[in-house]
């Protein structure tokens, strides 16, 4: 499959103050740009979240200053009606990225963690999450060092607090598909 889809899903929460929404965008564009690189097609689906998740193109994904609460598995169940609307399985090798500062309302952090390990991780070559922020973990990154522990060769995750940490977390998080580029 020479196909490939990236789906970068960004928290504008209000609790992601615009340092961590810095740090997220420069995550992505890094991906983005090594996507660029390393595929002849690649396409990429840009979903930003607060309480609900949408669809977004590229300038309102990166220069958007929306804001609100924070629930996860909406920008995750969208991920998931995109791939089974726009992306078969058998024709496209399917990615996923994830900045987000942690915060998630307790009850929808379990909710989370099931359905990135029963229906998305099923569909795709590599899950990435990363946590844009300096203080203590909440409860969403315990959810998905679960999901690492079980899937180690599907999920990754890493924590950045500042702009020099961007770039090694990138090579570490993607050691591994950067050497099969």
């Amino acid at each position: 499959v020479s196909r490939a889809v990236m789906f970068c899903i960004m928290d504008v929460s209000g609790s992601m103050n615009q340092d961590m929404k810095d740090l997220a965008k420069r995550f992505f564009l890094l991906l983005y740009l090594f996507l660029q690189r390393n595929y002849e097609k690649i396409e990429v689906v840009f979903i930003r979240h607060h309480t609900s998740a949408k669809e977004v193109d590229e300038e309102e994904f990166f220069y958007s200053r929306e804001t609100g609460g924070t629930i996860v598995s909406s920008a995750l169940k969208l991920t998931r009606d995109i791939i089974n609307e726009r992306y078969p399985v058998a024709e496209w090798n399917i990615y996923a990225a994830q900045a987000s500062d942690g915060d998630n309302w307790n009850d929808d952090s379990p909710a989370c963690a099931k359905l990135i390990e029963e229906e998305l991780l099923p569909k795709l070559q590599y899950f990435t999450y990363v946590e844009v922020m300096p203080r203590a973990h909440q409860a969403l990154w315990d959810h998905y060092q679960n999901i690492m522990a079980k899937h180690p060769a599907a999920f990754s995750m890493a924590q950045i607090d500042e702009p020099g940490e961007i770039y090694p977390v990138f090579r570490h998080l993607f050691k591994k598909r950067m050497e099969d580029a």
